[in-house]
Order: C-alpha cells, then structure tokens, then sequence
C-alpha cells in the first residue's frame, strides 16, 4: 500500500504543528535558564508524565517489541526488563522524590550538592558524568537518525519523491535526507520552545499516537475473528520454567533460528540475570537523559513521584494494543510479507515485521495517523534527548567553566547554538553509522556498564565519596568497552564481573581520599533525606535538630516497589489480552491490578511527601 492523499495530509499537519509550537512558545522559554531547561519548573506532573512516556514511545524500540512478541508470544513481556523497564517503579516509589529535593538542573550539578563543589575529585566526577550524559545523548541522535531515515523510506520511495528533488542522491543516502528532513522539524520546535514545546510537543504526539494504537488495535480484533492463530504451544503463556520450550520447527523455522541466536532459550537463568542487573540498575536512579530532565522539572517531589508513576499507566497499555495488533497481523498474514533476512545472517528479520503488517493491512487514514504517531516518537524522543544535552553543555560545561556571569540573554543564545550543534554533531554521526557502528555499541554499552555501582553508592552510603564515585565509573566503561574483545556470548552473561570491578573501583578510590566534608553530607542528608547506610551522618544532623525523623520507609519502600512492579506487567499484558480476547486471563489481570491498586492507594499516595 502507498501513501494516499489523507495520509501525506495528516502528516504535514503534525510537522506544520510543531514548528506553530516552538515559535509560539520561544518568548516563554527565553524568559530565564531555568524556564527553558525545565519550563520554570511549573509545568504540571500529568504533562510532564505524559511527556516521558510519549519520549519512551520510539519507533526502534517498537519494532524490536514486536519482534519478540511474534516469536516469544506472552513470555516477551519479561524481556525489556534488560533495560530494565521496572526502574519506573523504583523512581515512583523513592528515587523521584529524592532526586527532585535537590532542586538541580542537571544530574552533574546534582553531584555537588552530594560531594560538594571544590576538589580535585569532586571535578574528575563532574567531567566524567558530563561526558557520560554528552556520549549517551550523540550516540543516541545518531542511531535516532539514520533509524527514522530508513523507516520513511519504506513508506515513501525515493522514486516518488525523486522528480521533484533538484539534485542527485545516490540510494545510499536516501535515509540520511530523510532523517535531515524530519529533524529539521524536531531542531525547530525543541531548540525555540526548550522543555515547553517540547512537552506540548509530546501532548500532540500522545494523543495521535492513542489514537492510532487503539485503531490498530481494533484492526487486529477484526481480522483476528474469523480466524486463528498459528502458534506453538507455550506461546500464550507468560509463565516459563527452566527452557522457553517454544518450538516454531514446524510453523516457522526462522523463528527458532532467531531464539537460538537471542541467546535467550535458558530462561530462567536469562530471567534471573536480568532481575539481578535491573534490580542494581533500578536502584542507582535515572541515567542523565530527558528522563531526568523530567523529574527534575516538577514543581515539588511529590509531584515527581506522582510523574513517574504516571509514565507506566499511560504508556505500557497504548503501546503494546499497537504491538499486538502488529504481531496478529504478522502471525495471520506471514506469507504475505515477505520478509528480508537479518542483515549478514540466515534468518528472517522480524523487527521488519512492524513496517511491513503497517504497510500491507493498514487502511488509508489510520495508516497516516500510525506514521504520524511514529514519526512524532521519533521527534520526540530527539527534541528530549537534544533539551538533555543542551543543559549539560550550557549549565555543566559553559556556565560552570567559561562564563559563570552570563547574561541571560547569553545564556539563551548559548542554548540555541549549542542545540544547533549537538543535531549537527548527531546528524554526521548518523552518515558515518555504518563505519562506527561497533564503536558506538561499545561506548553506549560501556557507559550504561559503568554507570550503575557509582550512582548506586551514592545515594545509599555516607561514605562513598567523589574519588570513588570517578573510579566507580572509570574502571566500569573501561571494562565494559574492553569486555567485547574478551568475552564472547550474550553480554548480559557479563555483567556481575562487570559490577563487581566498577564495585572495586568505587570501594579503592572511596577510601583512597578522605570522606566528603561534614558540613556537606549534612545537607544533603537534611535535604534529600534519604534511607541507607547513613547513621553517622544522621546522628549530626539530629543533634543539631532534634526534631529531624529519619527516613524509616525502606521495608516500605520495598514493598510497594514489588507491588508497583506486578502491577506493571499487568498493565502490560492487559491490552495483549484485551486483542486476543482471552477472557480468564482477563479476568484475572483485571482483578489483580484492582487490587495492587487499592493497597499502594494506602501504602504509597495517601503517603506521599515533599
């Protein structure tokens, strides 16, 4: 099927949309640093939730959670926990809420509240989260660009568009105009508007994107009733045991060649690793990305937690009706798509899987409105990432070093120029990915490697000082980049001996310089108030306020972590059901979640504090 009318239509109404949003927007975001980085910190924690979760929503991640529905079935629910998708939960529970007490602009600024602001430590720890947050965000635009570039391409030909374009592109650089033409619009509206337009942006977006999701969602169910799926047994359940012991043999070949190669057919052990990881992972807060910017713009903690626990109820339920009803229709019409091979490999791509069921069973207008909402993932998922490191680059690295006096006005034109330049750098990123593809794995890989036992210690261990804090990490992206060379298998097999080094590197440079100043770990303990291994720290503060209480939630905490954690593989598997029609598991769902509901209605908001 190729675009019609109503379709091309819907889509230029979105991009028209967004550049009306960012220069209405620019004067209110140009009124001060902190507007433009954070929306003045106003912006109410339903907008800002529904921002986050729409930046969640992009377009390779989607096609990646098709794939594994087709061949994993209900059982792919666990898989994204590799990144691990719970870390919602911890964040809604605690971790926002601490976070947002620092009143921060950026998670390097958040540092010196915790380790103070002078120190030969202090600033190796300050670089080394700025590069991380810089690396992490290019990295990203670059896979962001190229990723959206060939998408488009499947729907929009070069060939179609070729007449009406006054030069010569070869076809190996038709994804990258593309991607220079949808990120022009996305540069616009975020680089004017800052973190207004862009959480007006992700409004639209969200809605477009409900909307399209339902609609495919209902597509399925049409399709799905006059027929039945073809699937091997195990596939409808969630539950597994020691093996995944699904077997396509006799249905799809390709589809056990793609679990062989995943790694993933020892389950259990794959599970458990991935609960082992997320949980350290989880603990260790949000990595400095637009999801911190986030929490960090609300105007109070509560309003955080209430914001991060939003992100889940609104996102997972919209997003998997459209990755099931992409998956029955790709089980139902398998023949019809005719489907590539993974690139270099033997068997069948099904991360086409979503392009190719959108393309073929899509009817005109909600295959606009799909697009659309797809293209709007992308855009703004890039405008979040480019508002990331545009607080990095102005706050952390030219106030703090180049010009601590700027004007206002300075600090306005920098956030232009250097949102300029972060695209700029993204988009020669994305021309050379082919080359730097390896390279980038490594460093992405390697960063979130080394980024997990410093950032855990320290918000948990008084202790834990900026010296630890810069090995931690060091000696953690230094053995992740270095691991590929060494190991061979799935990484996540890697990881405790990966953990256990940044560990080493955190406990050796923590006790290789002396503690952090009193006076320091003081206030940020008054400030933030968080539960760990803080009694020293907690024993000054108490004698110098006797009417301080200390955090004595952990148990709490605990509990409603492991509440919030169900409950989001319910809301995750509900609309799987919901398409499928399978009416006791339903049920079931259902009545759990009403449940979970109710008890962390008790245990969590009825508690919530600033």
């Amino acid at each position: 099927m190729k675009l019609k009318f109503i379709d091309v239509a819907i889509i230029a109404l979105y991009l028209i949309a967004m550049l009306v949003v960012g220069w209405v927007l620019r004067k209110k975001a140009s009124l001060n640093k902190e507007n433009y980085l954070l929306g003045g910190k106003k912006l109410p924690w339903y907008l800002l939730g529904l921002s986050d979760a729409s930046d969640m929503f992009d377009i390779s991640g989607t096609m990646w959670m098709v794939a594994l529905c087709f061949v994993y079935g209900m059982k792919s629910i666990w898989i994204p926990w590799l990144w691990p998708v719970f870390n919602q939960v911890f964040m809604m529970m605690f971790l926002s809420k601490w976070l947002r007490r620092s009143n921060a602009t950026t998670g390097a600024e958040w540092l010196a509240g915790r380790f103070g602001k002078s120190g030969t430590g202090v600033k190796a720890s300050h670089n080394i989260t700025v590069a991380f947050a810089l690396l992490g965000c290019f990295g990203f635009l670059a896979y962001g660009f190229i990723g959206l570039g060939k998408f488009v391409e499947i729907f929009i030909p070069w060939s179609v568009v070729q007449p009406y374009v006054p030069f010569h592109v070869s076809a190996e650089f038709v994804p990258h105009l593309y991607g220079i033409v949808f990120t022009f619009f996305a540069m616009f509206y975020s680089i004017l508007g800052g973190m207004h337009s862009i959480v007006i942006g992700d409004l639209i977006k969200y809605i477009i994107m409900t909307v399209a999701c339902i609609l495919v969602g209902i597509i399925a169910m049409q399709h799905l009733s006059n027929h039945q799926l073809n699937v091997p047994g195990g596939w409808y359940n969630p539950f597994f045991g020691a093996h995944l012991n699904i077997d396509w043999s006799k249905i799809i070949a390709d589809a056990n060649k793609k679990i062989q190669d995943d790694g993933f057919d020892l389950f259990s052990i794959f599970f458990m690793m991935m609960l082992l990881k997320g949980v350290f992972a989880s603990l260790a807060g949000p990595a400095p990305n637009y999801d911190m910017q986030k929490v960090l713009s609300t105007r109070s903690p509560k309003d955080a937690s209430k914001m991060t626990g939003f992100v889940s109820i609104i996102l997972l339920p919209v997003r998997y009706t459209m990755v099931i009803g992409l998956t029955v229709l790709g089980l139902l019409y398998f023949n019809q798509l005719h489907l590539p091979n993974v690139s270099g490999k033997s068997f069948t791509d099904f991360e086409t899987v979503l392009p190719a069921a959108i393309n073929n069973f899509l009817p005109v207008g909600v295959l606009g409105l799909v697009l659309t909402g797809l293209l709007g993932a992308f855009m703004g998922t890039f405008s979040g990432t480019v508002n990331a490191a545009q607080a990095y680059i102005v706050n952390d690295i030219y106030i703090k070093y180049i010009n601590p006096n700027a004007t206002n006005k300075k600090i306005i034109s920098m956030n232009y120029i250097t949102g300029l330049l972060v695209v700029i750098i993204g988009i020669v990123l994305g021309f050379f990915a082919k080359d730097v593809n390896s390279v980038l794995q490594w460093i992405v890989s390697g960063l979130y490697g080394g980024y997990v036992a410093a950032n855990m210690f320290k918000w948990y261990w008084w202790r834990f000082n900026a010296n630890g804090f810069f090995w931690g990490m060091a000696a953690g992206i230094v053995a992740a980049l270095a691991f590929p060379y060494i190991f061979t298998g799935l990484p996540l097999y890697n990881w405790p001996l990966l953990f256990l080094i940044s560990i080493a590197g955190c406990i050796i440079g923590t006790y290789a310089a002396p503690p952090t100043d009193m006076e320091t770990l003081k206030n940020f303990y008054a400030t933030v108030r968080p539960w760990g291994f803080w009694t020293p720290v907690q024993r000054l503060v108490m004698a110098d306020n006797p009417t301080f209480e200390p955090n004595r939630r952990f148990k709490l905490d605990m509990f409603n972590v492991a509440l919030g954690i169900i409950a989001q593989c319910c809301l995750t598997i509900l609309p799987m059901y919901i398409v499928l029609w399978l009416k006791l598991p339903l049920l079931i769902t259902i009545l759990i979640l009403a449940v979970i509901i109710i008890v962390l209605k008790r245990t969590w908001w009825n508690k919530l504090e600033d």
